[in-house]
This record gives structure tokens, C-alpha cells and sequence, in this order.
């Protein structure tokens, strides 16, 4: 037996903490199979090359996961071993050649496959940290850019694997693994047949939304034809309406940007042909960048790009502005510095000339006359988002930014309810969130509609609820203050709000829909907002 040259088990369990990972289906702490033939004992042997050294946990796929140990090359292994192997071991055997062929950072690297018809097995790398799932169950929901990092390494993994023209098949929280080092890493890969690379990338929205909630949006189901014994069964299931539509993850908690919201809800939507994985790896690698840095909060929702560099960047084309203004701002400093020489200069030409005091910055230099107010003109609105604390239709919160956009011909617009205008008694209304950017003092806000007999109201927020990041039902709960007075069935195709308070700077904003005019043709109630614009300084 080789099993003595091996390294001990103190050299492989970290000071004596084993925390593998499982391999995706539910962990259960049982004892073996009932079927003893081919059971591998402490100590064992395999291929004359892989000591087995402790037995970690059984998956409900009837898969024994151990800690093991590779005698000639004296690395910590993990054996994934089921009995018998033959027919039965099949599609695991060749998930695994097939996983053997694709060498990548974020995958979990494969470095055997066996079968010996009593039993077959696989070895590969050994990871010490948790799987997503287990991290999540033990911290709860993970903040925007640690959830974003993980997106992105999958989603850089599948682009690997896809690249092959290979499948994964079986991306779901149980097969994310985390290490200590903070590594993220995907594993144990299917090759049963009924996977596409859609499917593998629908999943990296349910990663996403998972990692963002804590719940798992594809119900109980088990996903790609797995058999329901799969731990992706056990997860939480996600919040739905009573017409079984899942919530978006910013109703469900708060913190949860908007472009990130868009981004998961449409990898989950059918209706949506998601990227190929390439591209969905380069949109959350831009993403995925240190918590401090804020340039894509003003970029506004994340759209797929096509697979050419046509489109910008959000963070160049906001890191671009923020060299811009840096560059003008040092060419402020050096014009100033250049008029303050010249002046000194000519004053030491003339010896007879009163010294001349400069204006300091705690005193205004017009001998403490107020300046004057700044004017009023149209004011840049930064960003847009449709409000819908109960949303039923994904569909009818998009294309919020072309009531910005200039163009009073195309526009966002509600669904279209029935029964009456008060959004067929299904929600109390539905409004369009605004961000100046910085707090302004603003004289009116207009809004141009899509037709007449319209009810809406302005509203504005307190400053620690009225963030992009706030859910909707807790921001409407947040917006209380009313600008000016509601238009209650509103004849006309133009609403102005002009109530504001002088002495009150404002950033953000609700217009806020109360009741929808009827359509002449198809009975419904719906609106469209064409475009807003704000008068300010």
C-alpha cells in the first residue's frame, strides 16, 4: 500500500477545518448506500494513485464525495465516486472528460476519470470555501458588487466552456464555489443531452438573483430536465404574485441597482433572447468594479450590446467625462495663476501705485452684495426609471429612458388595463422616478402625454429614502411631499408643475400616475409619457 507516502491529513485540512464543497446536489449528511459491493473505505487506494482520506457528504444523485490525496504528486484531491460505475456512470464519466478538456480559472480543474465497472470515479481539483448556497444561508443576501463579481466569473466560465461548443448544464448556487481565497469557481458539469447554452445562461440570472435575494427564481422545478432530487430543488423559491410572476430583486430588498435589476430580470425572461456568453461575460466584467467607484449609477439600465464595439462603454464614456472635467479644472487653476502674475508684475513696474487687496475666499469680493441668482434654464435629468411597487409585466417598466431622450414622438406607455382607468383595480398607480444629478433649486417640471383625461401628481422624497437604489414600494412609501397641485382629470396632453420652494434644492423626483385615460378604439385604459423636462438653476 502507497498510502504511507502520502502527506498527512494535518497538511491538507487548513489547521484542521475541512470545508469542500459538494458538487451541486443537496448535501446530505447520510450514511453509504445500502449496496455495500465496490464501497470505498478510509484509506483506500484508487488507481494506485488516489488515497481516500475522509468521507465528506453523499449527494441525493447517489454520488460519495471524499477528501483524498494524489500519492505522487502529494495535492489534496477530491473523489467523486458512485457504485456500481458501468452503465450507470456513464454521463457522469463523460461530463467529466468533456470538463477535463477546458482549462479555465473560474472552473474546477478535472484531473481523472475511472471507471472499474464495481464502481467508477473522478478526481479532481480540491476546493476549500462554500458553494453560493451555503454562503448565502449563512450571511443572507450578498451586496450588489460581490454579487456582480460572481455573475462575472461564471459567466467568464461558461464563455470557456461554450467556446468548445460544450454545454455546462448545471449552473445553480450548489455548484458556485467560493474558496478562502475568494476565488469563485464552477463545477460539476452534465452532459445528459436536454442543456443548451441558452439554458446555462438563463441560469447565471437566476446566480444573480439568487445571490441578490436569497431566492431561487425557478421554483421547485428542477431545471434542464434534472432529476427533482437535485439540491436546486431545495432553494428558497422566489417571491411571486398570484399569477406566479417572480419580483424583481429591488422589490425585493433595497441597494439593488437599476441596471443590475434589468440585467438579471431580463437573463430570466423568455422573451428575451439573452447574449451569447462572451459578451454577457464582458458586460458583468465591466460591471464588476470596487464598491467606491459610482460611474455607472448615471449610465442607466444595462442593455446587451452586440458582439462588435460600436456601442460604449457606460464606465468609459463616464470615466471620459471625469477626465474631461479634471483636465478643465487645471486649466481653470493655470488660467488663474497666469492672471494673478501678470498683475503682480505690472504692479512692481509702478512704485507709485496703492497696493491693491485681493479678494479672499471667506468674504465675496463685491463688498458683500449677494450674487447674483444663477439662470434658469432647462436642467440635464441624469436618470430615469419606472416606478411599479406591483408590478405584474416586466415588459411595462422598460424604455423609461425615452422620456428623456428629446424626441415627443415615441415615449414610455402603461399597459393596457381593463375595467376602469384606476389600473383595472389591480395597483394604486405607477410613476417615472427622476435624477438630477445633484440637488437643483427647480422652477417647474412638464411632462407631455400621449393623450387627454389623465390624473397625476408630482411628488418629492426625503433625501435618505429617494435614492436609485431603494426598492419601489419603500420609495413611493418615502415620497409624501406634494409639488403644486394634482391634475385631476387632465383635459389636456401637457402637465406643469410649478409649486416648488425657492428655498429648497431638489434632485429627485416622482411623477406619479393616479388614473389612465381611455383609448378610443380598444376599450382598454393605457398612457404614454412622452417626455419630461425641468426648468431650474
Amino acid at each position: 500500500m502507497p498510502s504511507s507516502t502520502g502527506p498527512s491529513i494535518d497538511t491538507i485540512t487548513e489547521g484542521g477545518r475541512v470545508t469542500q464543497v459538494g458538487e451541486g446536489q443537496e448535501a446530505e449528511e447520510t450514511s453509504p448506500p445500502v449496496v455495500t459491493f465496490g464501497a470505498p473505505t478510509a484509506g483506500e487506494v484508487l488507481a494506485e494513485r488516489y488515497e481516500l482520506v475522509e468521507h465528506i457528504n453523499n449527494d441525493s444523485a447517489g454520488r460519495l464525495v471524499w477528501r483524498g490525496v494524489d500519492v505522487i504528486l502529494r495535492r489534496p484531491v477530491a473523489v467523486v465516486l458512485r457504485y456500481p460505475g458501468g452503465d450507470s456512470a456513464t454521463e457522469m464519466l463523460q461530463a467529466a472528460v468533456a470538463a477535463s478538456r477546458v482549462i479555465h480559472p473560474n472552473l474546477v480543474g478535472v484531473y481523472d476519470a475511472i471507471d472499474e465497472d464495481d464502481r467508477a470515479y473522478v478526481v479532481r481539483e480540491w476546493v476549500d470555501g462554500q458553494s453560493l448556497r451555503e454562503l448565502v444561508a449563512a450571511d443572507g443576501p450578498l451586496d450588489p458588487a460581490r454579487a456582480t463579481a460572481i455573475g462575472s466569473a461564471v459567466a467568464s466560465a461558461l464563455a470557456a466552456v461554450h467556446a468548445t461548443g460544450m454545454v455546462h448544464g448545471n449552473v445553480h448556487p450548489g455548484t458556485v464555489m467560493i474558496s478562502d481565497d475568494a476565488r469563485v469557481v464552477l463545477a460539476d458539469a452534465r452532459t445528459d443531452g436536454a442543456d443548451s447554452q441558452e439554458n446555462d445562461l438563463r441560469a447565471v440570472g437566476g446566480v444573480l438573483y439568487f445571490a441578490l435575494t436569497g431566492h431561487w427564481p425557478h421554483g421547485e422545478a428542477p431545471l434542464h430536465g434534472a432529476t427533482a432530487g437535485h439540491g436546486r430543488a431545495a432553494l428558497p423559491d422566489a417571491v411571486r404574485d398570484a399569477g406566479g410572476a417572480i419580483a424583481a430583486p429591488r422589490q425585493v430588498r433595497a441597494g439593488v441597482p437599476a441596471y443590475l435589476d434589468d440585467l438579471t430580470m431580463d437573463l430570466l425572461d423568455s422573451e428575451i433572447a439573452p447574449p451569447s456568453s462572451d459578451v454577457l461575460s464582458a458586460e458583468l466584467n465591466r460591471l464588476d468594479i470596487p464598491a467606491d467607484e459610482h460611474f455607472l449609477e448615471q449610465a442607466g439600465p444595462l442593455r446587451f450590446t452586440a458582439d462588435t464595439e460600436d456601442e460604449p462603454s457606460p464606465l468609459a464614456a463616464a470615466g471620459g467625462r471625469k477626465v474631461a472635467l479634471g483636465i478643465a479644472g487645471l486649466l481653470a487653476v493655470a488660467l488663474v495663476g497666469l492672471l494673478i502674475g501678470i498683475s503682480a508684475l505690472g504692479d512692481d513696474k509702478d512704485p507709485n501705485k496703492e497696493p491693491v487687496a485681493q479678494p479672499s475666499s471667506s468674504a465675496p469680493a463685491t463688498g458683500g452684495t449677494s450674487a447674483p441668482a444663477a439662470p434658469v434654464g432647462k436642467l440635464t435629468i441624469q436618470d430615469v426609471r419606472i416606478i411599479d411597487p406591483e408590478s405584474r409585466d416586466r415588459a411595462e417598466v422598460r424604455d423609461a429612458e425615452k422620456v428623456i431622450d428629446g424626441n415627443t414622438n415615441e415615449g414610455w406607455e402603461t399597459a393596457s388595463y381593463r375595467n376602469n382607468g384606476k389600473f383595472g383595480g389591480l395597483k394604486k398607480g405607477m410613476g417615472i422616478w427622476i435624477d438630477l444629478g445633484a440637488p437643483h433649486t427647480v422652477k417647474s417640471i412638464q411632462a407631455t402625454l400621449s393623450s387627454t383625461g389623465a390624473s397625476a401628481e408630482l411628488r418629492a422624497g426625503k433625501r435618505e429614502f429617494a435614492s436609485s437604489s431603494s426598492g419601489d414600494k419603500q420609495l413611493v412609501a418615502a415620497y409624501t411631499e406634494r409639488i403644486g397641485q394634482p391634475f385631476e382629470e387632465h383635459d389636456g396632453t401637457t402637465m406643469t408643475f410649478d409649486g416648488f420652494n425657492p428655498e429648497e434644492k431638489y434632485q429627485y423626483l416622482l411623477f406619479w400616475i393616479t388614473e389612465l385615460p381611455e383609448k378610443d378604439s380598444g376599450g382598454g385604459w393605457k398612457l404614454g409619457v412622452q417626455e419630461i423636462t425641468v426648468q431650474g438653476s
